[in-house]
């Protein structure tokens, strides 16, 4: 708990200080830019809140997260004068985007009354412990946490596409950002697999449960085939992956190793780790072998030990 919060803050204050202090100011573009969509993202955390107090169902950012990166991608590449490289960004977002909402969308995360859907089940049980059984305590969560944080990090993942506008070499497509594009497509389709083979296995598990039949592979809860016998969580492991790949564009663009806009991307990397931690303790709770396939199968990184 201490380790990660040192890394929220260093990743939070240090990091961004360093990057403003150390390498290029925002342009014009990027400032003006930048102030446009900060009220965009105000605007959004106030309707998440809102909507999520009133309808009890808290999941409101959840429904956004793969919608409104493609609006801000488009947004600030349409600002900015729809230059070639800028346009490739924001169509790889967009392929992300329309797999992970039909992904979300499938599992009945949205619904034609805008408030419905499913609700993350993490939140009911987060929501029953000490502490977060007080009313007024997890409408604050949810105002700072659940809508404002997880919306701030949302535009701060989505930001390395600002840094390249008005950029003159964001005006042509190297064959580094060819490379770019085929990998971050090849790990959304590796995360497109991934909850193919979870969704496939849940749902064959409670077709089996609801018919009265031999659960078989089925009983041990939890799918560990596939992908998943590589990695505990490939589909997380993709959607940080993704994100790195698309601030790999800043470096390639500007030469910079550590811009302004990496603080997105670290943080992605920091919640993943954290709700990565409290998924993997309510499945240890339901399910005993979980903790072997803990202890042999790596939780990120296939074939090491790291994450474990």
């Amino acid at each position: 708990m201490l380790g990660t919060a040192f890394l929220l803050v260093l990743t939070a204050v240090v990091v961004p200080l360093a990057t403003f202090v150390y390498g290029e100011p925002l342009n014009y573009t990027q400032d003006y830019i930048m102030h446009e969509l900060i009220y965009i993202v105000g605007g959004v955390i106030a309707y998440c809140f809102i909507v999520g107090e009133i309808s009890g169902n808290t999941s409101q950012t959840d429904k956004l997260w793969s919608i409104v990166p493609i609006g801000y991608a488009w947004y600030a590449t349409w600002m900015s004068g729809m230059p070639d490289k800028m346009v490739l960004m924001s169509v790889l977002v967009t392929l992300w985007g329309v797999r992970l909402t039909y992904n979300f969308g499938r599992r009945g995360g949205y619904s034609w009354k805008f408030w419905d859907g499913e609700e993350d089940y993490r939140w009911d049980i987060l929501r029953q412990k000490p502490g977060f059984n007080n009313r007024f305590v997890w409408m604050l969560f949810n105002l700072f946490f659940i809508a404002g944080y997880q919306q701030v990090l949302i535009f701060l993942f989505t930001v390395p596409i600002l840094a390249l506008s008005g950029e003159p070499s964001a005006e042509t497509i190297t064959l580094i950002d060819w490379g770019l594009a085929i990998l971050m497509t090849g790990a959304i389709v590796l995360e497109f697999i991934a909850d193919q083979q979870q969704y496939d296995f849940q749902t064959e598990k409670y077709r089996r449960i609801n018919a009265g039949e031999d659960l078989g592979e089925y009983s041990h809860g939890f799918v560990r085939t596939g992908l998943w016998g590589i990695m505990r969580h490939p589909n997380y492991a993709m959607e940080q992956l993704v994100w790195i790949i698309f601030y790999l564009f800043t470096i390639e663009t500007t030469g910079q190793w550590l811009h302004w806009s990496i603080t997105g991307v670290l943080l992605l990397v920091i919640l993943f780790k954290s709700s990565s931690d409290f998924s993997e303790g309510i499945t240890a709770e339901k399910y005993p072998e979980y903790k072997e396939y803990q202890r042999t199968v790596p939780r990120f990184v296939p074939w090491t030990k790291f994450g474990k």
